[in-house]
């Protein structure tokens, strides 16, 4: 299949509720639909958000950097030629990975359309369903235990509960709170968004470790890998390494310095699926399992997401809650929930069929 044309769109679709985080609050889920047509009367999607607070991307970057840099290069290229496609955009086109990321899993899609394979069997098919995560936005304690027995009620099995935006004290009543009021058999994650110093990290979870957490992700800022290494080394919570790797050599940094237990992979950070593939490679070449995560995004993005999670038995962990938070789906197609539970249809590529009013 030949590239004929790539067009963008932007929609905005309210949260049901405000999304808060150590590092940013949220109302609604912005994006830049990317659509690619080709000469076979075939199309293929993506998706991009602008988190400037993690990739430091806006929409109008993103937008740039796709119709003025990534275009250009792109049309008449036939599919055949996919690797030329992705090295090329790395040539000319430094960091941008959210602007990548939507172009990279439309070629993809593509791909797996060309294969006639939905695109987790292309990519490997390691399983077919997959069990999401939700999370608990960070706020007072007794919201946060109302909201996550909200969830649990709702029949989700494994919270992601925010923390890091307060002092450690109000972390650990956060969490005190919200185990006593789901019981003892709910799975509990952390996410600090590197929201604490490397001291703060190993007193909080020392004293969190008796209320039964999974894991701990990104608690002390990116850059401060010698600091993660030492809270993995001190506590005997699994640490998981989230905003300090976007791309392989950054994974290489932090495996080779075992800094981390797990690594959090997100498409908008990796650039797509290609990079993630290879992160997920060298993770599990050290022994370190993968989660595969998301910002604020539609059930586009998702779905790429999540055909890359289902498809390597590397990755054992799911965190695909952001589709449920919306207060519409514009998308057409793509993956299904049935509660906490993802399946894929058998349709061709991402089974993305439109995306309402584009």
């Amino acid at each position: 299949m030949k590239i004929i044309d790539i067009r963008t769109c932007r929609t905005s679709v309210p949260l049901k509720k405000p999304f808060k985080t150590a590092l940013r609050t949220v109302f609604d889920a912005t994006s830049l639909i990317v659509i690619i047509t080709y000469d076979q009367d075939e199309k293929s999607f993506g998706e991009a958000v602008p988190t400037t607070v993690i990739t430091g991307e806006t929409l109008e970057s993103i937008d740039y950097a796709i119709c003025e840099v990534i275009k250009p290069i792109l049309l008449g290229t036939s599919l055949i030629h996919y690797e030329q496609i992705f090295s090329a955009i790395d040539r000319v086109l430094i960091g941008n990975t959210s602007a990548k990321a939507a172009i990279d899993m439309a070629i993809y899609d593509g791909l797996a359309k060309q294969a006639r394979l939905p695109l987790y069997q292309y990519l490997g098919g390691y399983r077919n369903e997959i069990e999401t995560d939700f999370t608990v936005s960070v706020n007072r304690p007794l919201e946060m235990a109302e909201d996550a027995m909200q969830y649990v009620t709702e029949g989700f099995r494994t919270l992601k509960i925010k923390v890091g935006k307060d002092d450690i004290d109000t972390d650990i009543q956060r969490i005190k709170r919200i185990r006593e009021k789901v019981g003892p058999n709910i799975r509990i994650r952390l996410d600090a968004n590197q929201g604490w110093t490397w001291k703060e990290a190993i007193v909080a979870i020392r004293k969190m470790e008796s209320m039964n957490i999974e894991l701990v992700e990104q608690p002390v800022h990116k850059e401060d890998i010698e600091g993660l290494r030492r809270v993995t080394e001190a506590t005997d919570t699994l640490i998981m390494a989230d905003e300090s790797i976007f791309r392989s050599d950054d994974a290489i940094k932090v495996l080779e310095a075992r800094s981390c237990d797990l690594i959090n992979l997100k498409l908008m950070k990796s650039g797509g699926i290609k990079e993630a593939l290879k992160i997920n490679r060298l993770a599990e070449a050290y022994g370190v399992k993968c989660m595969v995560g998301s910002m604020i995004e539609t059930k586009l993005g998702i779905t790429a997401a999540a055909h890359l999670a289902a498809s390597q038995p590397n990755i054992t962990r799911y965190d695909f809650d952001a589709p449920l938070m919306l207060t519409d789906d514009l998308i057409e197609g793509g993956i299904i929930y049935e509660g906490k539970d993802i399946s894929f249809p058998l349709h061709h590529g991402l089974g993305i069929k439109g995306v309402k009013g584009v």
